[in-house]
Formats: C-alpha cells, sequence, structure tokens
C-alpha cells in the first residue's frame, strides 16, 4: 500500500468487518480503549464503530494533548500573556481552551500579544523579529511535539536569541496509562497504542500492559483501515489466549523508537515530580520540565506562575471522558451549553477531543446501530 486512497478502500474496510465477526466471541462484551484522539476522529469521521460487532466498544482514552490540560496551567499562561512586553505564542487550539479567567483568545481581545503559530520555529522567528519584547512559546504535547521544541530551544541558545523562552507542558504517554490500568473504575480488555508518540518512543514502552497487566496492545496508524485491523489484532490476541504487542503501524514506527529525537528530549528536558492532569489527578513523573542546563529558556523561572490547582466547571465532565468513563453524549452540557464555538471543557476545543469528534459527526445522543 503506497496512497491513502488504499487505506480508505471500502472493499477492504467490509472485508475486515467480516473478519472482526468472526474473531469477536458472542458471549463476551469487549472494550478497547483508542488512546490517541487523532484515533477518536478516524473512528468516527469514517463510522468505524459502525462496522464493529455489537458487543466490541471502543472507549477513548487520555491521548488528546490539548485536552488534558488543567485549568489551572492554563491560567499560568494567560498569567504571563498579560504581562507588559511579552508577546505569547501558541498553537491555535490552545487559545480557545478555557482557563479560570477566560481563554488566550479572551485575554489576546483585551490587549495581550497573544498569536497562533504552527511550530515552535514559528515563535523563535517572532522573537528574532522583535529582539525588544519577551516571546514565549506555549509548549504542548505528548513525545510527539516535544523533539521539536528541544530542537528550537537548541537553535536558540545557539543563535544567542536571548528574549526567547518556553512554557514547557508536554506530557509522557506511560504514567497515565498505569493511572487508568490502576483504576477501579475501568475494565479494558485491550488498547489501540497512540501511532504518533510510538514514531518518537517506539513499541516497547508499551510492553508493561502485556507484562503487568495481561492486556494486549496494538499500535495503530490513523486511517480506517489501520484502526480497524488494529481491532483484528486485539480481537484475536484475545480469542488465542495472548497478550503482547503488536506493530500494526510498522510503516512508520519502529520498535526501538526514534533514536535522534529521545536523545535530544534527553538532553533539554527532565521529568517533573509531579503533573495535574485533567480528569486523572495528580500523576509523578509524568510530565517534561526544561532542565537545568537550559534554565535561561525556561519561562516559569523568569516569571514565576501562580500554579494554582483549579477545577473544572461543575457543569463540565472532560474528565470521565478523558477517563473513558462516559461517552461525550452522556455529558450534562454535551452539544448544549458545551459546543466548539462555546466550549465549557477542553474536550470541545481540540481537533482531538472525543466531544469536538462526537459533535463534529452527528453523534448527538447515542452510538449508531451496527452496520
Amino acid at each position: 500500500m503506497k496512497f491513502v486512497d488504499e487505506f480508505r478502500d471500502a472493499e477492504l474496510g467490509r472485508a475486515l468487518a467480516g473478519e472482526l465477526l468472526a474473531a469477536a466471541d458472542p458471549e463476551r462484551h469487549y472494550k478497547l480503549m483508542e488512546i490517541c484522539g487523532g484515533h477518536t476522529h478516524t473512528i468516527y469521521k469514517y463510522g468505524i464503530d459502525g462496522l464493529l460487532p455489537e458487543n466490541v466498544e471502543f472507549v477513548h482514552g487520555p491521548g488528546c494533548p490539548v485536552c488534558v490540560i488543567p485549568m489551572g496551567r492554563v491560567d499560568d499562561g494567560i498569567a504571563i500573556a498579560r504581562r507588559e512586553g511579552v508577546i505569547f505564542t501558541c498553537f491555535g487550539d490552545m487559545m480557545r481552551v478555557p482557563g479560570s479567567e477566560g481563554t488566550l483568545l479572551e485575554a489576546k481581545a483585551e490587549g495581550a500579544d497573544v498569536r497562533m503559530v504552527y511550530s515552535p520555529l514559528d515563535a523563535l522567528r517572532i522573537a528574532r523579529a522583535n529582539p525588544e519584547r519577551e516571546v514565549v512559546f506555549f509548549a504542548i504535547g505528548f513525545e510527539t511535539t516535544a523533539p521539536s521544541t528541544a530542537l528550537t530551544l537548541k537553535r536558540a541558545r545557539a543563535e544567542g536569541v536571548e528574549n526567547f523562552s518556553c512554557v514547557c507542558s508536554h506530557v509522557t504517554i506511560v504514567p497515565p496509562l498505569r493511572a487508568l490500568l490502576d483504576s477501579p473504575e475501568l475494565d479494558l480488555d485491550g488498547f489501540i497504542g497512540p501511532g504518533h508518540v510510538a514514531t518518537v518512543i517506539g513499541a516497547r514502552p508499551f510492553e508493561f500492559i502485556p507484562a503487568e497487566y495481561g492486556r494486549p496492545v496494538a499500535i495503530s496508524g490513523f486511517e480506517p483501515l489501520d484502526v480497524l485491523q488494529s481491532a483484528l489484532l486485539l480481537l484475536r490476541q484475545l480469542g488465542e489466549g495472548r497478550a503482547e504487542v503488536e506493530n500494526q503501524y510498522t510503516r512508520v514506527v519502529p520498535d526501538e523508537g526514534n533514536a535522534a529525537a529521545l536523545r535530544v528530549m534527553e538532553e533539554v528536558f527532565e521529568p517533573r515530580e509531579q503533573f495535574e492532569w485533567r480528569g486523572l489527578g495528580t500523576i509523578p513523573h509524568s510530565a517534561l520540565r526544561i532542565a537545568d542546563e537550559y534554565a535561561e529558556l525556561d519561562a516559569e523561572r523568569r516569571w514565576p506562575a501562580p500554579a494554582r490547582q483549579v477545577a473544572d466547571p461543575e457543569a463540565c465532565q472532560c474528565g470521565e471522558v478523558l477517563r473513558g468513563t462516559i461517552k461525550p453524549w452522556e455529558c450534562r452540557v454535551f452539544g448544549s451549553a458545551c459546543t466548539p464555538e462555546h466550549a465549557i471543557g477542553a474536550c470541545m476545543v481540540s481537533p482531538e477531543g472525543a466531544c469536538a469528534a462526537y459533535y463534529s459527526y452527528g453523534r448527538l445522543a447515542r452510538q449508531p446501530e451496527p452496520a
């Protein structure tokens, strides 16, 4: 397979649906968690859930990098953005994520210089063009995006750009998965592994899931046939009594990961002792901070922020959606008070959020009947 259309072939999709039906034990109910928000959008954009046997259920995990950022962390960013002389830069979806005192987009409307960028290198270019201003980049994301931030910080130092710094909110994937597996709320049968994260860290870091918890994992690509095939791999493992990590996304993901990316991350970052996750609470060693060697590029050291823990609005159930304990349409305010235009929770803002996927593709009340 070389072209995108081949990964969306309807005939092959129907064939895989038949194989899934044959592999599923009709006396059993299966819960498969797709960790990454990209997979959630693929599932509902292409109606993959309608091709599953009715006893196979997808459960959404905490793999949306914008959604897991807590409100207090957004407040910290807004506090820095409102400082005199600061140009605050971030990805577009972060501009609309609510904090306790509004959003970065609202701070911009009130006079703060907040700018959308497509990469940290865009922020560095802004710093070069505005040497009299302090330019701050709000870095978010899992291990997928952390190497680009690390390389940008190295370039800023090499070029002597002293007015550039970063608020580092990069998170890591393994600790929240452990937290979910240790939770009594969920009884999961297997995991569709995050293909983008695995392109950096490889498939091996997920081996603890079958080794310690007896659950199979299939690292998956993001096209419809990728997700269907990954679900089939999981059902076959479960039917055969196996639990291991299988790499469906071999065209992109190496078992050992990207050695160069891992090296630059290790040089520039170090683990935080603890980090608060929306919906999951505080998880030890689950995020990255800028290492002491690069301290001059750490915006949090230049301007200490309040760092308050702020609870989500009472009506918002993003935390339960991120833990996979409810579907988005079960949230009290989904599609009514909370929409993409007027989001109460981060899951409705991000292009990778489960609530945004359900809303965008018409899943406003319940799952459709299987095809």
